[in-house]
């Protein structure tokens, strides 16, 4: 059985009770190895009030919680009977199972929270020439010697003068030859 992240529909105002139940509930009940975590999707804004800037935390979907979980009978159950949830949205009707989110859905949700990073793709190899798009090394062409992805950056070997220079550039300063 594999974890997905399910939507479930509570009475609105209540979404931070439902998260501290059903975590309680998940406790109690010894279900930890089906359900994994509960969230209640926030987002910083910020709010002015009496000419003052406030940050404050808002729900992005009021009325809902996400669960990541091993549907099975028990695990539904449990979601399902915890105080203040109404069901699962996604379920087809009384009975029967509730459809998880797609992985890209439950990924853009986690990553707009800031709960995952967002995950870089990178079509940049080593040793392949690249043609710099701009600053003062503007159409020089280069190697690329390292692959920095969590910084978005690579070093590239330049000739200049006769020797080889390594230069620190972002992703977007490049361009494939």
């Amino acid at each position: 059985m594999e974890k997905n992240w399910y939507v479930v529909h509570t009475y609105s105002g209540y979404e931070n009770k439902v998260k501290t139940n059903l975590e309680k509930r998940v406790h109690s009940m010894e279900m930890q190895d089906k359900i994994f975590r509960v969230l209640v999707p926030m987002e910083e804004e910020i709010e002015h009030k009496d000419g003052k800037k406030k940050t404050v935390m808002r729900k992005v979907f009021p009325g809902y919680v996400l669960v990541e979980m091993v549907m099975t009978d028990d695990s539904w159950y449990v979601v399902r009977n915890t105080p203040g949830v109404t069901g699962f949205v996604g379920s087809a009707g009384a009975g029967s199972k509730p459809t998880p989110l797609m992985p890209d859905e439950a990924q853009n949700i986690l990553e707009q929270m800031g709960m995952e990073e967002a995950k870089a793709t990178v079509d940049f190899q080593i040793a392949e020439s690249v043609k710099v798009k701009e600053g003062p090394f503007a159409n020089t062409v280069g190697t690329i010697e390292e692959v920095d992805i969590s910084r978005s950056k690579l070093r590239v070997l330049v000739n200049m003068f006769g020797r080889e220079t390594p230069l620190e550039l972002d992703f977007s300063q490049v361009e494939k030859m």
